[in-house]
């Protein structure tokens, strides 16, 4: 089970990392906030950053295309397409990026599950890499291992203003 209040980042094979974390809302809010782009925006990506959806089709095959706008001044151009989606359990979806001067390729799985009699939910978040080498080039490159738990903890204060 996840601790209350925090990320726990764990790395269970060398091409993986996974995020676990306790929310205070029920399952299917917290599902909503992954797939209802007016929620996105306000807590998808690290301390500092904003986000831009372009296009957010939440269903298998469809395509989410974002910009993340940096502290820095730079935009980061993503590109998902979903693999996956199951309602309110489950999320599927390989990231491929769009930017060629920042590629990143990775597929990210999403479970939602129910804790404490349905009033909170227990997220995991696992991104899987090609290679051990690609995970610790991302991890090297973008602070994804932290860009993850700042999300994480970004999407839980949204959460409170929504509950």
């Amino acid at each position: 089970m996840p601790e209350k209040n925090k990320v726990t980042l764990t790395m269970p094979s060398p091409q993986e990392l996974l995020f676990t974390r306790r929310f205070d809302a029920p399952r299917n809010l917290v599902f909503q906030m992954w797939t209802d782009p007016s929620h996105v925006v306000h807590w998808w990506g690290p301390v500092g950053f904003t986000t831009e959806n372009l296009e957010m089709d939440v269903r298998p095959n469809g395509l989410w295309r974002l910009i993340m706008h940096g502290p820095d001044g730079r935009d980061y151009h993503n590109k998902a397409v979903y693999l996956e989606v199951d309602p309110p359990k489950r999320l599927v979806l390989k990231h491929t990026g769009e930017d060629p001067e920042h590629p990143v390729t990775h597929q990210m799985t999403m479970t939602f599950e129910e804790a404490d009699a349905g009033k909170k939910t227990d997220l995991s978040m696992r991104m899987l890499f090609k290679s051990p080498e690609e995970r610790d080039r991302i991890i090297k490159k973008y602070a994804a291992d932290k860009g993850a738990v700042q999300t994480l903890t970004r999407l839980a204060e949204y959460l409170s203003t929504q509950t």
